[in-house]
């Protein structure tokens, strides 16, 4: 049995404690490994949890334009790589564009993404047994794997629901 929990934002979603919470998640965990949460780093992972829908790097930086000075692209993809590897932001692979985490794992945390087809938005499964299988299913074809994604596009249950009623 794999530990799967499907998690996508409910209708009456509290979209303002969930971004605090995330926030105030990066400052602890950049504080307990001794690194600096810098202002375009705080301000790039904010403009993320402005939706829960991934954004590419000219949308977030489009995004950052209209409340600050333009950053540079290369500002804002390292700001993106150093989130990524701090487990605060993934990047969704099949659409070039990046989420910020609302789970607690760490940069390690192995999920597969659920992205509806209808609405754009992505829930996180925990996929931790079952990225373990299949990591020692490719070690035992002789392959050293490196990085595992997995994404499931479909039907979220916010929009079977709109579309029921």
């Amino acid at each position: 049995m794999t530990d799967v929990h499907p998690t996508f934002p409910a209708p009456d979603h509290d979209h303002a404690r969930c971004a605090a919470e995330a926030l105030l998640r990066a400052e602890q965990t950049c504080l307990r490994r001794g690194q600096n949460f810098t202002p375009i780093r705080r301000q790039v992972l904010q403009a993320l949890l402005g939706s829960h829908r991934p954004l590419g790097a000219y949308e977030i930086i489009e995004q950052l334009a209209a409340q600050i000075a333009r950053p540079a692209p290369i500002t804002v993809y390292r700001a993106l790589e150093f989130l990524m590897q701090n487990g605060l932001v993934h990047r969704i692979e099949s659409r070039n564009a990046f989420l910020a985490c609302a789970h607690r794992h760490d940069e390690c945390g192995n999920v597969a993404f659920l992205i509806c087809e209808r609405c754009g938005s992505v829930g996180e499964l925990v996929i931790g047994t079952l990225a373990a299988n299949l990591k020692e299913s490719a070690r035992l074809a002789g392959f050293a794997a490196t990085m595992t994604v997995i994404e499931i596009t479909g039907i979220c249950s916010n929009c079977q629901t709109q579309a029921q009623t």
